[in-house]
């Protein structure tokens, strides 16, 4: 269930390195990775069954479509398996549906089109319900693959009323994923009960060893250099 994040600015290539391999040994269901390192990161998981992902208008969704539509165009190209792309918030926000309507459909057509999967990020802390659920609605007419709650940088992140929310009011065959706040196992159980199929997380490691540990497994050991 789990899309190990490496979005964060400050990382340094070796630690984006690092994570793609800690993806690899818990075997993970995709890494979302900063898109400079995009290509490097499906070149280190080709082979494996972890998915490279990046971001598209990532955090805010300010960008103009034709700049979304190239980043997605160069993330494709970089070999990215699933696409998140990030609302124009401020589109939504004023109720401008046919734009936003507009803009999800041309990415949704050019990333299926790449023989990718997308991701839509509402960033919900800045809508109301209203609007989450025209977001789900739209989604569901386009044929989204996720509708997702966040990207991890506004005043909060995926809450469980959002989480019900989004998975009642999407069809069946559009997913729901969780950002931003899931920082531990029970968490993360509990969120898959609504119906969430994904959840972004940083704390990977400590989540599934704690996975493992209830489990009775031994702990995966980082391998020696």
């Amino acid at each position: 269930m789990i899309d190990h994040s490496l979005l964060n600015p400050s990382l340094t290539a070796p630690e984006l390195e690092a994570g793609c391999a800690l993806a690899v040994r818990y075997n993970v269901a995709s890494v979302c990775i900063l898109p400079y390192y995009l290509a490097r990161c499906a070149e280190l998981l080709r082979g494996t069954t972890v998915n490279a992902s990046t971001t598209i208008g990532f955090p805010h969704g300010g960008h103009t479509t034709a700049i979304k539509i190239a980043e997605a165009r160069q993330a494709l190209e970089d070999g990215g398996q699933e696409l998140d792309a990030v609302i124009n918030i401020s589109k939504a926000r004023s109720g401008d549906w046919q734009y936003v309507r507009d803009e999800l459909l041309a990415l949704t057509q050019a990333i299926h089109g790449g023989g990718a999967k997308v991701k839509i990020i509402f960033e919900n802390a800045y809508l109301d319900d209203a609007a989450k659920i025209r977001l789900c609605e739209i989604c569901g007419e386009i044929g989204v693959d996720w509708v997702k709650t966040s990207t991890g940088y506004a005043p909060s992140g995926a809450t469980l009323s959002d989480l019900e929310l989004m998975r009642r009011h999407s069809p069946a065959r559009v997913q729901v994923k969780a950002a931003g706040g899931i920082r531990d196992l029970d968490t993360l159980l509990t969120v898959r009960a609504i119906g969430v199929s994904r959840v972004g997380a940083t704390r990977t490691e400590a989540i599934l060893e704690e996975c493992r540990k209830r489990l009775g497994l031994d702990p995966i050991t980082q391998p020696s250099h």
